[in-house]
């Protein structure tokens, strides 16, 4: 069996979330007794809690929901590349060094540990970087912190980037255990009608 990487925190009550989204609750709607045969649970959360993939009706009216974004890009040969400590923007000069024979999918490690609490002060990736990726061919991003956009960016430059050229991408994830290199990625959004995003049980197989 291929050796898997689960990238993906675990969503809980505890888990960081931007100022004012709705934070992950969980409430039984029955419990195993003698007059019930199963336990029910009911969630409540912002699709964005976790790891999770933007729709583009996230960053622009109209556009594709979760439930309407093609699959190619969550599924196939990936890059992780490390930029750790990058500072508050991943620039081009941070990913030259792994950057031939880039693969569709880009996953970029700036954390040495992942935030377990909320902190404003997260890398982002500067918008050139995403229209050089692109350049060279790559279809989805995806970074171990909350956004692509810095925290107070009004403009979400990075965002729009990805919106004028047809990008995926997969923010809050867990690569703290994953080593640079290539590896085969499974991150598969769920068919949620009208949605902004999706969660994603995000994993890494090796090639």
């Amino acid at each position: 069996m291929k050796q898997l990487w689960d990238i993906s925190p675990t969503v809980s009550t505890q888990s960081p979330i931007f100022p004012g989204d709705e934070p992950f609750s969980l409430r039984w709607t029955a419990r195993l007794s003698a007059d019930c045969p199963v336990n029910l649970s009911a969630i409540t959360m912002s699709p964005h809690v976790g790891a999770h993939a933007d729709a583009p009706l996230h960053y622009a009216n109209g556009a594709p929901s979760s439930a309407e974004v093609e699959l190619d890009a969550y599924l196939g040969p990936c890059r992780v590349i490390h930029a750790i400590n990058c500072g508050p923007l991943i620039q081009i000069a941070h990913l030259r060094h792994a950057a031939a024979l880039l693969p569709a999918r880009v996953l970029v490690r700036c954390c040495r540990v992942a935030a377990t609490r909320w902190d404003p002060e997260f890398s982002a990736f500067a918008p050139e970087t995403v229209e050089w990726l692109a350049g060279l061919g790559v279809k989805l991003i995806g970074l171990d912190t909350p956004s692509v956009d810095p925290a107070s960016s009004k403009t979400l430059a990075s965002h729009q980037q990805l919106l004028r050229l047809n990008l995926r991408v997969l923010e809050n994830l867990v690569l703290d255990e994953v080593a640079e290199g290539d590896y085969e990625l499974i991150a598969l959004p769920l068919k949620l009608s009208g949605a902004c995003a999706s969660p994603v049980r995000a994993i890494l197989r090796k090639l």
